[in-house]
């Protein structure tokens, strides 16, 4: 028995550890009135925490579970943007394609301004389209017709009869209508819909991705939380099927750290599906914003950090990938308050100070 003692002596701090991150996550989620909360600490090589706490529903004791999902909003982006980088490899499409060859028909009414968008662009906010999100008023379900399909193109050949959007400080024209487009232009060149390639995807990474709030489909999943913290209650909405490729996929918290890893692993020249280059120029090979990652350079450190958050109006999600650091943090919810994102900024501080930054 005396040679078990240094092995568990070993073991504590990491339990203690392990302990502490979950109760200081719950508390945050408590005192930020956030109903579900999951989180992980990702290396390339490892899973270093992975916790979900708290209920399905506000004002019901159905607790979340490992294996619930979540929608994670525009961190779709990044998975458009991979299954594009996956398109360009089997050269059925060019990172210079531009849109107007895929869709020639549309060139009559397209202002000239857009003629040489390429699918670069779009995937890196620099399409120049004027802005369009969930809660744009305009144009209704009405005013469109056909299928989804249908009418993601009638949407994107009305943006692209307007005047331009003028760029930021960062050069960067961010728009939703971006991704409607290059969506557009990943089904022309593969024959394929989204939601096909998404499947595709999913297969090869053994990842089960969904559209929609994950309650739509299994009321017992999971339920969004709009800001004022009311339950959204199952409904299909014409606009995050508009914005499919943009920021309407649900996963669960287990799953997409299969998604994330990739990145890491990718980074490190270890993965077979791209080469490193190529991960490289998604998460950082534009300033400002990359291919479906906002990225920045942390001024302590000088390490590379790619971001995006996903808030579709009922669920916020976190992601970051640090690449120099070998470490990725996920955080999911089910609200979209003001204090939502002040605990997620919290917790998402503390797993930094702990395990890398």
């Amino acid at each position: 028995m005396k040679r078990l003692f240094p092995f568990v002596f070993l073991l504590l701090p990491v339990i203690v550890r392990a302990q502490s991150i979950v109760t200081f996550a719950d508390s945050v989620r408590q005192q930020h009135k956030i109903p579900a909360l999951a989180f992980a600490v990702v290396a390339s090589d490892s899973v270093l925490a992975c916790n979900t706490m708290g209920v399905r529903r506000l004002d019901t004791d159905l607790a979340v579970k490992p294996g619930d999902r979540f929608h994670i909003g525009s961190n779709t982006k990044a998975v458009t943007a991979f299954i594009a980088a996956m398109l360009v490899k089997e050269k059925k499409i060019a990172w210079n394609t531009t849109f107007l060859t895929l869709f020639p028909e549309l060139r009559w009414r397209t202002r000239y301004v857009y003629d040489t968008v390429t699918l670069a662009n779009l995937l890196t906010f620099r399409g120049r389209v004027q802005g369009y999100s969930y809660t744009t008023s305009t144009p209704t379900f009405r005013d469109l017709h056909g299928d989804y399909a249908s009418q993601r193109k009638q949407l994107a050949a009305n943006f692209l009869t307007q005047e331009p959007m003028k760029p930021d400080a960062s050069g960067l024209t961010p728009s939703n209508v971006d991704y409607i487009m290059a969506g557009l232009m990943l089904e022309k060149a593969s024959g394929k819909s989204y939601r096909e390639l998404v499947a595709d995807l999913g297969k090869q990474l053994d990842i089960d991705f969904r559209f929609d709030y994950p309650n739509l489909i299994d009321t017992t999943q999971p339920w969004g939380h709009d800001d004022q913290l009311r339950p959204l209650g199952p409904a299909e909405n014409y606009k995050m099927n508009w914005l499919l490729a943009a920021g309407n996929i649900n996963v669960s918290l287990e799953q997409y750290i299969h998604f994330i890893q990739l990145q890491l692993k990718g980074l490190k020249g270890k993965s077979e599906l791209l080469p490193k280059k190529t991960f490289e120029q998604l998460l950082y090979g534009m300033p400002a914003f990359s291919y479906g990652w906002f990225n920045v350079t942390d001024k302590e450190t000088g390490h590379h950090i790619a971001t995006n958050e996903g808030n579709a109006g009922a669920f916020i999600t976190k992601v970051q990938v640090i690449r120099e650091a070998d470490r990725a943090y996920i955080i999911f919810t089910n609200a979209a308050a003001a204090a939502t994102q002040e605990g997620i900024a919290a917790l998402l501080e503390e797993l930094r100070q702990r395990y890398g930054r």
